[in-house]
């Protein structure tokens, strides 16, 4: 469970960085006094402050004063430069404790999965694939199709062969490929 945080686009000015990350610590102490079940839920601390290192720093020194099971690095993947994202995910996985989970929220590129992963985070969420799937796309084993194009119309093959998927179990690329062109919701696949 995440405590409520300030998130503020990357081209925010440093005071309004700085007011959303203060915020954030804010709204955590509320959220910790609120949690109800810390037993079967754990609260995890969301470090903001932009791309500015000396914010990162004294984010992580006040979220880690209030202890919470896991730490989520927030306020990324919103166009910042790939050089800064990689700076500030080093910056607060040194700083977070090592015996904690480490969560990178909002990565926007699977290579991104690895950098965070290289610099010692533990968690991510991704939106990769779901955007891909958006386009009308799929990965295989055969790597990226365009599972939209004409020539899977009458594909009645798996997205991927030999997958164990349900979606490669119970749909053909030509049925997944005719839900994209009419627009279906494709939510139960």
């Amino acid at each position: 469970m995440m405590a409520l945080d300030d998130v503020v686009p990357p081209i925010s000015t440093d005071e309004r960085v700085e007011v959303a990350m203060e915020r954030s610590v804010r709204w955590l102490d509320r959220c910790i006094e609120a949690h109800k079940r810390p037993n079967e839920q754990n609260l995890f601390a969301i470090v903001q402050g932009g791309c500015l290192p000396e914010l990162r720093v004294k984010c992580c020194e006040e979220m880690v004063k209030r202890d919470t099971p896991g730490y989520a690095i927030g306020g990324l993947a919103g166009g910042e430069a790939k050089c800064d994202f990689a700076e500030t995910v080093r910056i607060c996985c040194e700083l977070l404790p090592d015996h904690k989970p480490k969560y990178v929220m909002g990565i926007g590129y699977a290579e991104d999965l690895m950098v965070a992963a290289l610099l010692g985070a533990d968690m991510f969420d991704c939106v990769f694939a779901t955007r891909t799937a958006r386009f009308g796309q799929a990965f295989s084993t055969k790597g990226l199709i365009k599972v939209r194009n004409v020539s899977y119309r009458k594909d009645f093959g798996p997205l991927s062969e030999g997958c164990t998927c349900y979606a490669c179990q119970n749909y053909s690329r030509a049925y997944i490929s005719q839900l994209l062109r009419d627009k279906v919701d494709s939510s139960a696949i």
